[in-house]
């Protein structure tokens, strides 16, 4: 072969690379970016189901104008568990948290399964999970909840 052919084949072989680096990169980034995405319809999901709990009634399990007493269990999350407490759920996009339960507000935190360095939690044979995954703060995805709005921080 010529000295141009084998430049050609060299040149292609890095275009080829470049590009390949590229794609993984930006399919890296994609994913990411769909794990917070769902990470964060779980969250309003559970927003939602926590403000339905606020204005229950406490005859029909809820909390009477009041968000005290919430806990994920029972609610419409597909988790394949829930901790004994009923504060951390796992999901398939990660670990959602109720962090902080006031009388008139609740702030849930999500930890995306996608950050660097998350475990996913253990879920015993009865869906219990006993130790909950989470990711640096960092990472995390925060909302407070109230009785008529939902605040992604």
């Amino acid at each position: 072969m010529g000295q141009q052919q084998l430049l050609l084949i060299v040149l292609v072989t890095i275009v080829i690379g470049i590009a390949s680096l590229v794609a993984v990169t930006t399919f890296d980034s994609a994913a990411q970016s769909a794990n917070r995405d769902a990470l964060t319809i779980d969250i309003s999901t559970l927003a939602s189901s926590a403000q339905d709990y606020f204005l229950r009634p406490e005859s029909l399990n809820g909390g009477s104008r009041s968000f005290d007493g919430f806990i994920i269990r029972g609610k419409l999350l597909p988790v394949s568990g829930i901790s004994e407490d009923g504060l951390f759920a796992q999901t398939e996009n990660g670990t959602l948290e109720v962090f902080a339960v006031a009388g008139s507000s609740i702030t849930i935190i999500g930890h995306p399964s996608s950050c660097e360095g998350y475990q996913p939690g253990t879920v015993d044979g009865d869906g219990i999970l006993a130790t909950p995954g989470n990711c640096s703060e960092a990472n995390q995805i925060s909302a407070t909840v109230g009785r008529r709005e939902i605040v992604f921080e």
